[in-house]
């Protein structure tokens, strides 16, 4: 790419005139064309080659949401970084999901302009290569799915990822990253479940030595290694009320302080989560605080299970089956296993309530069990389909629980209840109450089958 151009459109010469001269200083430097108007600012994009713009959100003839519009519209490849009035934080959010690519507040951290600058210009230069392969598939959902993971990545925006378990939501964080202008840094992905209460803030912003006992020395904190990069938080449904309010400040204030420090400290990170529960009705039920959901739900982007693409199961086992058969040290010549009719239609006709997990350890278990590298229907051990039809309707039975209550009619809730009571039963005999293979055969996380199993009061073998 040439010397690069950015347009800075702004009513105020002062501002355009130190924009201009500080990203002139940047090494490579950046040639800056100036505008004092939405009209001026379009005439410039229709004659000369941008490369980046940053436009102030209130202009004589207009607003910089319009001219991110305009961008979006007529010049889809240049990222727009929006200028805010300082604490205009509803504003900011507004234009990225009109499609801005970052914000800047004022007055104008010119560190911050340098930074925003370097990665829009990374992106514009990523705009020119050719596309590389994502997800498995080709079905509608999937064609939706991977046009909007291409439309995130040319964002900075906070987007939160939903789906059920097991469908990937990982790989779709994964896949905005690598393509993104954050591709050269990290991607940290951390299970917010995962993490004890009382370690995490310090997992989160680090840690000062002596600060607490065991602190021996100083420990850099997620945000800290996920510096440039992308920080993915999983399962954020299950952070604590109390690590949610200092979440928030960090992701608004895009600084961090250190247990044990008396100074915070400035990151560049972009936020993607994910969880499986309903931030809504967790919302709701003021188990999440609203200001964060609102925070980290600039853009939703949800993942289909895989019921709902079932034209991707004959590539998606296709896939599995390769990269399987490469992980085998001991088969030597890679023979690809094969699936008998019944084998396949047994798999077509299943509806996988683990998703795509799922899948990857029924033909995992299949591949071991089968003789001569073919697969049988027997080699599969699916579920009976009591069993998994039961599954399919307990992954949304507190919606519909609270669909009913809030009408007035509980009596469903009893009887899902003993539905599920039967079906984890029978797993449960079926595995001689051995649990983890119980939670396999039922499609379910282990975490998932132990707290159906105390809800229900069958934590005790009988």
């Amino acid at each position: 790419m040439n010397t690069p151009c950015c347009l800075i459109v702004d009513d105020e010469p002062d501002i355009r005139e130190t924009l201009s001269l500080s990203l002139a200083r940047m090494v490579p430097p950046v040639e800056c064309l100036t505008a004092a108007d939405l009209a001026t600012a379009q005439r410039c994009l229709q004659n000369r080659e941008i490369h980046l713009c940053f436009t102030d959100m209130k202009l004589p003839d207009g607003d910089g949401i319009e001219l991110v519009r305009y961008i979006q519209q007529q010049h889809p490849h240049i990222p727009v970084a929006v200028i805010t009035a300082y604490g205009s934080m509803e504003t900011a959010i507004n234009a990225l999901k009109a499609g801005a690519f970052d914000f800047l507040s004022k007055p104008v951290n010119l560190k911050s302009l340098r930074d925003i600058t370097s990665n829009a210009l990374k992106l514009n230069l990523r705009h020119n290569l050719p596309d590389t392969p994502m997800l498995t598939g080709n079905s509608q959902p999937i064609q939706c799915l991977k046009k909007t993971i291409a439309k995130l990545a040319r964002s900075q925006a906070p987007a939160y990822i939903s789906g059920e378990s097991g469908t990937g939501k990982e790989l779709v964080a994964r896949l905005i990253h690598s393509q993104g202008a954050r591709c050269d840094n990290a991607f940290i992905p951390v299970n917010c479940g995962a993490i004890p209460s009382e370690l995490m803030e310090s997992e989160f912003f680090g840690h000062k030595k002596g600060s607490f006992t065991g602190a021996l020395a100083d420990k850099p904190g997620l945000f800290q290694a996920a510096q440039g990069g992308t920080l993915f938080l999983d399962e954020i449904a299950d952070l604590p009320l109390g690590m949610q309010v200092k979440l928030l400040r960090a992701i608004q204030e895009k600084k961090v302080r250190a247990v044990g420090s008396q100074q915070e400290i400035a990151v560049d990170v972009r936020i993607l989560s994910a969880t499986h529960k309903d931030l809504v009705k967790l919302v709701q039920e003021g188990h999440f605080r609203q200001d964060l959901f609102y925070r980290i739900n600039v853009i939703e982007v949800h993942v289909p299970p895989l019921r709902e693409r079932q034209d991707d199961i004959s590539a998606l086992i296709e896939h599995i089956f390769l990269r399987l058969t490469l992980q085998d040290t001991n088969n030597q010549e890679n023979h690809l296993p094969s699936l008998s009719t019944a084998a396949m239609d047994a798999l077509l006709n299943y509806p996988f309530p683990g998703n795509v997990r799922e899948l990857e350890n029924i033909l995992e278990r299949a591949m071991t069990l089968c003789e001569d590298n073919k697969i049988e229907a027997e080699d599969l051990q699916l579920p009976e389909a009591e069993l998994y039809t039961a599954c399919v309707i307990h992954s949304d039975v507190e919606q519909l629980t609270s669909n009913e209550q809030a009408t007035g009619d509980a009596s469903l809730d009893p009887l899902l209840n003993n539905v599920e009571k039967e079906t984890i039963l029978k797993a449960l005999e079926q595995t001689r109450w051995n649990k983890t293979q119980a939670a396999k055969l039922l499609g379910l996380t282990f975490s998932t089958l132990r707290y159906r199993l105390k809800k229900l009061q069958l934590d005790k073998k009988p």
